[in-house]
């Protein structure tokens, strides 16, 4: 028997109800679930939805599910079971007690069973971007023991300690190690320390240990820019940051490349846009992130009023850093002439509420995880939804590209579509742009099959 041992940050398998970017569960899950659509750098390709079609203006669509899914304990996997999962999180509150955004997006839509195989949406405009968001459905099903554990992937949970342990078997005429064995170990250093002593054969997340990263030549390494963007809200509607120049001065103002560099020790890219190189639309913008220069955002400053302060709120971590980004950048925006104070808030769930209630004060540093460009045009930038955490950016230029976006159908056009909407708010930021983490793992020599995709998972072939 083939076993493969690795360490991840934590161990965890969500309620159905429940969707996470966290790369520890992703993970899990895409060893143990398997998502109705498998997300590929801004496009989708079949998963446990093995096709699809849809009518010529992209109002109706058609999905059929792999043939033979089954769930781990013998259930075929149908059409039903993927309703109940769907209106589960459709009916579900986050930690704010609102609804997931997804009820939103889908708030017009009926979603039916036109047979036992196939789930068709329906909805009374154009929503290509269903794509998207089934993408981040990985279906599962409780066990008797009302744990959230019965997937209809490559591997079944056969034991599982919350937030220790967790034991997966490869099921049969799958591809991949026959047993992985998980273990939870919330130190990046404790991680690394693991697979150096043989304990482990992997370690995922590697790029969060205190200091610069030393890859020691004695192991394999991999790492992938991730799809989250560190940046800043900028309070469009109140203060400094309601007038066009000045959100674009900070961008200028701002070395994120010796972000990058000195706080990340290399393991980042500086950002461009509202989203990472790998979102739909970005390759096809091709955008460089906005140029660090120090005179041109004084100019841009020269146009505003800069009479008062720049109150620039951070937690202490999510993101990872936050405090010495937050420290660099307001010593940056000091020296092209504003004047800046620093609040910490040392309750991270209430930080993440008082951004969605508005309560940000002019700038506030933040994570943008959504691997859909949909998703975050409609719940950050638009004002049309106004949404928990648009933050007042109004851009009539922008607004009518989103709607364009909205309406595009095939692969092309809605790549192209979003192109020009990243562009625009390249020129027009609502943000300040800061980078890309890069995530990084670290295997034994003799270990294969191992990689890293954009979202941070571990890939086991």
């Amino acid at each position: 028997m083939t076993k493969l041992r690795i360490t991840l940050e934590k161990i965890d398998f969500l309620p159905p109800d429940r969707v996470t970017d966290d790369t520890s569960v992703l993970t899990l899950k895409n060893l143990v679930f398997e998502p109705l659509l498998r997300w590929d750098n801004g496009f989708v390709r079949p998963a446990l939805f093995e096709s699809w079609t849809h009518s010529p203006d992209g109002c109706h669509w058609q999905f059929v599910i792999r043939e033979d899914a089954t769930f781990h304990d013998g259930k075929p996997c149908v059409a039903a079971d993927i309703l109940e999962f769907i209106d589960g999180i459709l009916q579900a509150v986050d930690t704010f007690g609102m609804k997931w955004s997804y009820a939103r997006y889908l708030k017009d839509a009926t979603i039916s069973a036109a047979s036992p195989r196939v789930v068709e949406v329906r909805n009374p405009y154009p929503i290509a971007d269903i794509l998207d968001i089934f993408s981040e459905f990985y279906i599962c099903r409780r066990d008797r023991a009302g744990r959230p554990i019965l997937g209809t992937g490559r591997y079944r949970v056969a034991e599982f300690e919350p937030g220790k342990t967790a034991v997966l078997e490869r099921m049969p005429l799958a591809q991949g190690p026959d047993q992985i064995l998980v273990t939870a170990c919330k130190s990046a250093e404790a991680r690394l320390d693991l697979l150096k002593a043989g304990t482990v054969d992997a370690a995922l997340n590697l790029e969060r240990v205190e200091h610069r990263l030393e890859m020691d030549p004695r192991f394999q390494w991999g790492q992938a820019v991730n799809t989250l963007s560190v940046m800043y809200y900028l309070n469009c509607r109140d203060g400094i940051f309601r007038h066009e120049n000045a959100r674009l001065a900070v961008n200028h103002a701002v070395d994120t490349a010796a972000i990058a560099t000195d706080i990340f020790h290399g393991l980042a890219v500086p950002s461009a846009t509202i989203v990472s190189p790998f979102h739909l639309g970005a390759a096809k913008a091709g955008l460089s992130p906005i140029a660090y220069d120090t005179e041109k955002a004084r100019r841009l400053l020269d146009t505003v009023d800069t009479d008062g302060i720049v109150h620039l709120r951070t937690p202490t971590f999510m993101p990872e850093r936050a405090p010495e980004i937050s420290g660099f950048v307001a010593a940056s925006l000091e020296a092209v002439g504003l004047k800046v104070e620093v609040e910490t808030e040392l309750d991270r769930p209430e930080y993440a509420r008082q951004i969605g209630r508005k309560e940000m004060g002019d700038m506030a540093i933040f994570d943008s995880s959504p691997h859909s460009t949909y998703r975050i045009l409609n719940d950050k930038i638009s004002s049309v939804p106004q949404a928990v955490w648009w933050q007042g950016y109004d851009d009539a230029e922008t607004e009518q590209l989103i709607a364009a976006a909205n309406q595009a159908v095939d692969d092309v056009a809605r790549e192209e579509a979003y192109a020009r909407c990243l562009t625009r708010l390249h020129r027009n930021p609502p943000w300040l742009y800061i980078v890309h983490p890069i995530d990084v793992f670290a295997a034994s020599p003799g270990v294969a099959g191992l990689g890293i995709d954009h979202k941070g998972t571990l890939t086991i072939r």
